[in-house]
């Protein structure tokens, strides 16, 4: 397969298949990796494109691609419940203690879907009132919950990109596609995202549900993938996919890192 598998929760490795390098690390139980042309070591000065992936539990990332720093879904403040305290109620295994003011500047937000566990409002809002003019990136369906909370966001239906530029120069664009349909069958589908380095070097796409659309993504390319690799399976419904779909994807985008 074109496509490594690994977790971001091991002790440090690296290796170098063609010419990208990925290594690992553990800082305070958080998991970062490390993503470049030459080196794990670089930056957009130096003529490499980078990407630093830190994850930080459930659904949420923060992305430094040459110096752009990428918030992803995240869920930072109390607990994700869905507005059902009394029915699920997930804590954090490994950030229990990990407050907002803990980030670093960031430069943009990006949401993909509008439920809960990725537009998180008790984190949002909090997010909100340190930041009210933070650029947010985010699929349409979660306009109602973040118009009230944000001054500059952009709402990309699939097809539709725009680009994101740091302090330090760097610019990042982010172009939006199909993700999975969480309602009625006419409701519009939630969003992926493919990420494109500043000088266009690599490019991660990302999908939490392992749901896309085929005839858009067989003319796109990605050297790393972020989706599910396990099912999540309801009665009679799947809600996350994974598995055999993961690898097509990643046998779909040509790509060289899955997770």
């Amino acid at each position: 397969l074109p496509t490594r598998l690994f977790s971001l929760l091991q002790p440090p490795f690296s290796f170098h298949p063609d010419r990208l390098k990925l290594s690992t690390c553990r800082w305070d139980k958080v998991a970062s990796a490390v993503v470049s042309e030459e080196s794990a070591v670089g930056s957009s000065s130096s003529g490499t494109d980078v990407f630093n992936l830190t994850y930080l539990e459930g659904n949420s990332w923060l992305w430094d691609i040459s110096g752009v720093r990428v918030l992803v879904d995240p869920i930072l403040v109390g607990n994700l419940d869905f507005g059902i305290p009394w029915l699920y109620d997930a804590a954090k295994k490994f950030l229990k203690n990990f407050e907002l003011t803990d980030l670093p500047q960031v430069d943009c937000l990006l949401i993909t879907q509008s439920l809960d566990d990725h537009c998180h409002l008790k984190t949002l809002k909090p997010l909100s009132e340190m930041s009210p003019n933070l650029r947010v990136i985010a699929t349409p369906n979660a306009k109602s919950l973040l118009d009230p909370l944000f001054r500059n966001v952009t709402y990309l239906e699939p097809g539709q990109e725009s680009e994101v530029e740091a302090a330090n120069g760097s610019k990042v664009r982010i172009q939006a596609t199909a993700g999975p349909v969480l309602g009625p069958p006419w409701q519009r589908p939630e969003n992926g995202y493919l990420v494109i380095s500043p000088q266009g070097q690599l490019t991660l796409y990302y999908e939490p549900h392992c749901v896309y659309n085929k005839d858009f993504l067989e003319k796109e390319h990605a050297d790393i993938v972020i989706t599910p690799v396990i099912k999540q399976l309801l009665p009679n419904f799947t809600l996350v996919s994974g598995q055999e779909d993961a690898v097509q994807l990643a046998k779909l985008l040509h790509a060289k890192y899955i997770t």
